[in-house]
């Protein structure tokens, strides 16, 4: 995948916790304006390189640049200005659940601006309406469906109008409607701020309509990458498992132990 111009270039990257390696010799480019995917089973590194690429772990070795800016080079001061142009939303949204929808909303705006409140309410129905939610705003975190609650995460998550979004499994426990309105929100918001985003997940077929670039790893190691179209017809082992749903291949149905029989107390 090539540009010119790429917002977070991933360079040789390890990390390890104590002794046991998670990532290792990560090489990335997410250029702007491109929806990227990281794929891969439980934990095999994806949320670790999302933490390292927001600057909450520093690698082992190796380097992130965002913007071309060393991350792990910055200062706390720095860091923290950095991440005003970075947005998240979490696995579940993480709404405050004490705040309205309008103050979740305005929560961002309220704590890295000047601006005043009648700018922040102009700008929080303006975020409501582009998800769809904007007749919500009086409403508390428990009083919506779970589609809507991550809808209103969303609109939080761009609320400063970020150059790179974040996205931690954001299809996670949505019905068919919500994931597929989701994913489309998803799409169209990058365009529209012309940022880079970033989606962990492991929802093939979702993320497959969405994205423009994939990244497949499996114990801390990329084993694929590609558009859609080529990720469709890859003959990696694993990728072709991932893709598929299969329940064996590379990520073995058996964990490892001794002979079956062994285990049964039957004499061969």
């Amino acid at each position: 995948m090539t540009s010119t111009q790429p917002l977070v270039e991933i360079r040789d990257v390890n990390f390890a916790y104590d002794r046991r390696p998670v990532l290792k010799g990560i090489n990335m480019t997410l250029p702007k304006g491109k929806v990227i995917a990281v794929m891969g089973g439980s934990g095999c590194g994806k949320t670790t390189l999302f933490r390292v690429i927001g600057g909450a772990l520093k690698p082992t070795s190796g380097y992130v640049k965002f913007d071309g800016q060393s991350i792990h080079d910055l200062d706390q001061k720095g860091l923290y200005e950095m991440r005003r142009k970075m947005g998240v939303l979490f696995q579940f949204g993480a709404l405050f659940t004490d705040m309205s929808v309008y103050d979740n909303v305005a929560f961002q705006m309220r704590e890295h601006t000047d601006l005043p409140e009648e700018i922040i309410r102009d700008m929080v129905m303006m975020k409501l309406h582009a998800v769809g939610l904007r007749g919500t705003h009086a409403l508390m975190p428990a009083e919506l469906s779970g589609g809507m609650a991550r809808r209103v995460a969303l609109a939080r998550t761009v609320a400063l109008d970020p150059m790179l979004i974040l996205y931690d499994e954001p299809f996670a426990g949505l019905d068919p409607i919500s994931l597929s309105v989701v994913g489309n929100l998803i799409r169209k918001l990058n365009d529209a701020l012309g940022a880079t985003s970033v989606i962990v997940t492991h929802d093939v077929q979702e993320s497959m309509k969405i994205v423009d670039y994939n990244y497949f790893i499996d114990r801390g190691v990329i084993v694929a990458e590609g558009t859609p179209d080529e990720i469709r017809v890859s003959e990696t082992p694993y990728v072709r498992q991932f893709i598929n749903g299969e329940m064996d291949g590379p990520v073995p149905f058996h964990y490892p132990g001794v002979d079956y029989q062994q285990d049964l107390g039957v004499s061969v």
